[in-house]
């Protein structure tokens, strides 16, 4: 017992220490200059929780019971046992969608009209749709392929800008526009991955890297095109059939309320544009899932488990990457598109690192490759925290421990378990 409890106070004296810097001291502008405050009963408090959640923790270790069920399960990463409670539930959120899948679609279609629906909760939706799309686009290359690209902010830039600036100059609408999008964002994926793609692991990555970085400085410093740190403003917004969502319409057209003869109101804009994305993204759901069951997801998987055995059996290793490159390329291009409509605004400061770090950790909370498993995650990491947002200085800690402990507890995401694509030969 004593050795438990030395462990239990190690762990918090460590979780304090690490709390100190980020939560024990603020600093806050005063009369006087700088004014730094102590916050010490907050990080007692951290200390306590972190002190008996791991002194409970080693107990329940300990216990022959929990000993004898993880020696028959057999589920053990990294010397820790799965979380027993998590896998029943999930399975079971993964069966109803996987057999209802029309319901939730259906659910997801008369969202916007539900009594609880506000303007909020819209615009919270729509958020998450987007990080799913450009999710579930990522999860192409990093999921099927297994390259880790760090620079997919990149091409969701590039569509933005693309939509804004064709806009501007050449006065396209958001429909006209979005296909040239797709276009510029693949293309300029191919460019990139004729000498990117011949790189292998962190090589891959750091250029990838550097390439995200690189767009968003261009995007500053070419300032006679992309307005630079001040961007484009006055991006104009979707039509339905040329059918305006505003109060008044520009000259020669008309608008979506006076057309059916309703009372103008501001949501209406904003249920369209989350019927605009789910469609976008429910169309790159069934891109990405019946890209797994073709002859190009199953090289991606083999090419991912094994990259000698895949070119033994004549797998063009390069030119399959080259294509998967592409196709997250394209996604990114389209949610850049909609992205630009639907701020009406972009500028560099939308498109930074922190964004390609954010799609990444939901493909890994979800499970690389898992469709369904990354919407939940895009439920925790984007949509949660708008929840809760009065404990927004929280949340990266939050957002941080949640990794840490996906990767103690759940290293392949919260989805690990799925069913093969091909089983004897025959199709899944």
């Amino acid at each position: 017992m004593r050795a438990r409890i030395k462990d239990a106070a190690l762990a918090a004296l460590l979780a304090g220490l690490l709390a100190l810097p980020f939560i024990g001291v603020r600093s806050t502008e005063g009369i006087a200059g700088q004014i730094t405050s102590w916050h010490l009963s907050t990080i007692a408090l951290i200390m306590l929780g972190v002190f008996v959640g791991r002194l409970a923790w080693i107990s329940i270790l300990a216990r022959a019971s929990l000993l004898r069920w993880r020696e028959s399960h057999g589920k053990i990463f990294n010397g820790m046992p799965a979380f027993a409670g998590m896998t029943p539930v999930l399975l079971s959120v993964r069966k109803f969608i996987l057999q209802k899948p029309y319901l939730i679609i259906a659910l997801l279609i008369v969202f916007p009209f539900l009594p609880m629906t506000d303007r909020y909760m819209l615009d919270v939706a729509i958020m998450v749709l987007t990080y799913v799309m450009l999710a579930w686009g990522l999860t192409i290359t990093v999921g099927f392929a297994g390259l880790l690209d760090l620079g997919y902010v990149a091409f969701y830039a590039i569509g933005a800008y693309c939509y804004a600036l064709l806009a501007q100059f050449f006065g396209l609408s958001f429909w006209q526009a979005l296909p040239l999008a797709a276009a510029l964002a693949a293309g300029v994926g191919l460019v990139l991955g004729l000498p990117v793609l011949r790189l292998r692991g962190d090589y891959f990555a750091i250029v990838t890297l550097g390439f995200g970085e690189i767009t968003r400085l261009v995007l500053i410093n070419w300032s006679n095109l992309t307005g630079g740190p001040n961007g484009i403003s006055g991006v104009p917004r979707p039509t339905l059939f040329g059918l305006e969502f505003a109060r008044s319409a520009s000259e020669g057209q008309q608008t979506f309320h006076a057309f059916f003869n309703l009372t103008f109101d501001p949501l209406q804009r904003v249920i369209f544009m989350y019927y605009i994305i789910l469609c976008l993204a429910l169309l790159t759901g069934g891109l990405v899932a019946r890209l797994r069951q073709t002859s190009l997801g199953r090289a991606l998987e083999a090419y991912r488990e094994d990259e000698i055995a895949a070119a033994a059996i004549g797998i063009n290793r390069w030119r399959i990457k080259l294509a998967a490159y592409a196709l997250s390329a394209t996604v990114a291009g389209v949610a850049g598109a909609f992205f630009a409509a639907r701020q009406g605004f972009v500028s560099p400061e939308s498109f930074t690192f922190l964004e390609s770090a954010t799609i990444l950790a939901i493909i890994i909370l979800g499970g690389a490759g898992r469709l369904w498993g990354i919407v939940l995650a895009a439920l925790f990491i984007i949509g949660l925290p708008e929840a809760f947002r009065e404990f927004e200085q929280f949340r990266m800690l939050a957002f941080g421990a949640g990794m840490v402990l996906i990767m103690l507890w759940r290293p392949g995401g919260l989805t690990a378990e799925r069913e093969a694509t091909v089983r004897y030969g025959v199709k899944q």
